[in-house]
């Protein structure tokens, strides 16, 4: 079967509460592929893609220490399978000689492909059943994804920060934007972290 290579275009707030979409794209296509997962899958796929360092390993960072000390390398991760609107995937390792087929959560996996370093492929039957072609909606989906005003009890203060979006940040100056990054990545909100990350770039570059 012809396996089509997915690269990550970013994660966007889910329609569903505490869930996120993870949007992947086809290498040299415009069909997108938005797989659902919940807010601990997404910290653990953000953290990695936002480069932030938590203080203490995250548990897909303690499989990769682990998984080196023995010798055990993840080559590539396989979208195979798309049943009631779960998505399948195995992951290919090696041990010396050895190559071993591992099944995987998806978002177990593509959070340990992003820290090996290794590529994700899916299938043409999935991306025929499951891809969209519609870049524009996408793009402003992942860019915007939350439109409505944020309720006083979903505040960065009050709770709630899967709800914030980039643009309620903007009224608070860098160095408060500062404070809050570091009292996030403090109490593991990585996902909110990368968020105050983006506004802080926004601020300091106009």
């Amino acid at each position: 079967m012809d396996k089509i290579q997915l690269k990550i275009l970013g994660i966007s707030s889910g329609n569903v509460a505490s869930s996120y979409t993870l949007i992947m794209e086809e290498l040299g296509g415009e069909r997108k592929l938005p797989i659902v997962i919940g807010v601990l899958e997404a910290q653990a796929i953000a953290i990695k893609l936002e480069n932030i360092k938590p203080i203490r390993p995250m548990t897909h960072d303690l499989f990769k220490t682990f998984a080196k000390s023995f010798k055990v390398r993840i080559k590539e991760v396989f979208i195979y399978k798309l049943h009631e609107g779960i998505f399948y995937s195995y992951i290919i390792a090696s041990a010396g000689d050895e190559i071993l087929k591992i099944d995987s959560r998806t978002s177990d996996a593509i959070a340990l492909a992003i820290r090996f370093n290794c590529p994700i492929y899916t299938n043409e039957e999935i991306l025929s059943e499951a891809g969209i072609a519609l870049k524009s909606f996408q793009m402003k989906n992942m860019e915007n994804p939350k439109e409505e005003t944020v309720e006083d009890e979903k505040s960065p203060e009050g709770g709630g920060n899967e709800d914030v979006a980039i643009d309620d940040l903007s009224t608070y100056s860098i160095n408060e934007l500062t404070d809050m990054l570091d009292k996030a990545i403090a109490e593991e909100d990585y996902i909110f972290a990368a968020k105050i990350r983006d506004a802080i770039k926004i601020k300091e570059s106009k």
